[in-house]
């Protein structure tokens, strides 16, 4: 077996730079994208191009994921010209994306049907993470799997962590996180609003707010990189992304009898105001309700 090879399927703003990480790392990388552009973009910088779901799992023993929703997912995973219909053991399969436990479960019952190996892994850290190699990773699946898979875990991030047995603990924790950075993300935008109301200065409730106790790194990320450029477009995470997970969190909690009060009200307000905002990064939530409010004001 050539473990120096490796498949990584989804190559877009988050799946590109871990790809390239593999690469810089030392491993051949076969890249696979349903756009052709970002494949011609990563054979430039020295990866292997031209396969497709069905036909990458005869290439390589270890495929990593990173794809946008749960249906792409699934449909990569367990359709006809998906991986698991096309693999077969020793094949590893390493799911980034951010999905459902239960598609989680649901994957790797089909995979280990057939003897191949899979875990459930999401990512944290954005894009400055993954071009950096700083991602925190949080991996469900057993735990043979994951001592295998560390090295090319460590490729791409710097806080690998084994949650558990159970192949969709690590996309729960990660939930989990994005739950509260989408409630930190609606607080900088309430907050800022206020500001704008009393008329202070940005920069100064930040300052302060920087050094007290409502600080956070949401708070640091949203108004240095988006907010006080005035620049929402390049975000990695879209606010559409982060209504998907929101929604996802809501889901998890009502499995467990629980209940999210600010989660499902967020849930409530970014689809009924999201239309102008799906494709921004999540910071644009201050756009979204400083928006709304002139609505009010005419």
């Amino acid at each position: 077996m050539d473990t120096k090879k490796v498949g990584f399927l989804g190559l877009g703003n988050m799946g590109f730079p871990m790809a390239s990480n593999l690469l810089k790392a030392g491993f051949t990388v076969y890249g696979v994208d349903a756009n052709e552009e970002a494949e011609k973009k990563f054979a430039k910088i020295g990866g292997k191009v031209g396969f497709t779901s069905a036909t990458l799992p005869s290439e390589v023993n270890v495929i990593f994921t990173s794809l946008p929703t749960p249906q792409i997912v699934e449909a990569v995973y367990l359709g006809n010209e998906g991986l698991v219909e096309n693999g077969q053991a020793p094949l590893t399969l390493i799911d980034l994306s951010t999905i459902s436990p239960k598609l989680n479960e649901k994957v790797a019952k089909a995979s280990l049907d057939k003897g191949i190996q899979y875990l459930g892994a999401p990512v944290s850290g954005s894009v400055s993470g993954a071009e950096a190699a700083t991602l925190s990773v949080m991996v469900g699946g057993n735990k043979e799997t994951y001592d295998f898979a560390l090295p090319y875990l460590e490729a791409i991030g710097k806080n690998i962590f084994h949650v558990g047995e159970e192949h969709g603990l690590g996309t729960v924790v990660k939930l989990i996180n994005n739950l509260m950075a989408g409630i930190h993300t609606q607080a900088v935008a309430e907050a800022l609003s206020i500001a704008d109301a009393a008329g202070l200065d940005h920069d100064i409730v930040y300052k302060i707010v920087s050094v007290s106790s409502g600080q956070s790194d949401v708070f640091r990320r949203n108004y240095e990189n988006f907010i006080a450029k005035d620049e929402y477009i390049k975000g990695a995470f879209t606010t559409a992304l982060l209504l998907k997970d929101l929604k996802l969190a809501n889901t998890i909690s009502n499995s467990y009898n629980g209940k999210l009060p600010l989660g499902e009200a967020l849930v409530d307000y970014f689809e009924t105001n999201i239309e102008d905002y799906a494709d921004k990064d999540m910071s644009s939530a201050y756009l979204m309700l400083t928006a709304q409010k002139e609505k009010v004001d005419q």
